[in-house]
Order: C-alpha cells, then structure tokens, then sequence
C-alpha cells in the first residue's frame, strides 16, 4: 500500500461551537450533512452513501471542539480523518478544521469530497 499524505482545510462557518459540534459529532447531525445515513454501535460508526456503507472507528472526541475517525480500510494505519473547530481569539470568528489523508493522486478529490460536504452543512445551518 502506498503512502498517504495528510492535507489540512479549513472552512470558516458562521455558527457557534456548540451548535457546529452537534452537527460533526452526532449520528443524527452527520445525517444532515456528510452522508445519507450514519448509524452509531459503541465506537463504530457506520456512515451510508447511496446504500454503500462505509465504516469508521471513533478514535477520539472532546466536547465542542474535535472529533477524529479512522476508516475501518486504514485499521492497523497512522490515517484518519479530523474535524476540529477553531475560533479565532480576536474576530471570534469560527472554522472547522479537516485533516484527511488520501493517496497522492486523490488529494483534490479528497479537497473536493470536504468542500462539497462542508458546502451543505452550511446550507443546512443556515450558515453563509
């Protein structure tokens, strides 16, 4: 298996933390935005697409600030992928942070997947 490399985006999302948490965090907010459905059974989170599934491990949370995963494919890997809130300490404004990981040639497949997805949480909360 080749190596991945690691890419960051930042997106900036008029919302607040705890209401952006909810929606990066929870089954039924990643619902809304990131898949068509996510089901959740301990730390395993399965995350459906057009009735493909794909399934990922929580690797770890923290309240009103980040979420990480790793695709049940990277298991025994160092990849996974982040969304991490960020508020700038003088504008206060907000941004969500994605770390992912993607094979040389699928970086901008992967940038565009996570624009694509970060464009319709938007729309979902109303943000600009």
């Amino acid at each position: 298996m080749s190596d991945k490399i690691k890419y960051e985006i930042e997106f900036v999302v008029r919302a607040s933390p705890s209401l952006l948490y909810q929606y990066i965090a929870t089954p039924s907010g990643m619902s809304e935005w990131f898949a068509d459905n996510v089901n959740l059974r301990g730390d395993h989170y399965t995350f459906i697409w057009d009735g493909s599934e794909e399934k990922a491990k929580l690797l770890t949370k923290k309240n009103d600030d980040r979420i990480k995963f790793q695709w049940a494919a990277d298991e025994g890997e160092e990849y996974y992928f982040e969304l991490r809130l960020q508020v700038d300490e003088i504008t206060k404004d907000v941004s969500l942070m994605v770390t992912d990981f993607a094979e040389e040639d699928e970086v901008d497949e992967g940038k565009m997947f996570w624009e694509n997805q970060i464009s319709e949480l938007k729309q979902v909360i109303g943000s600009s």
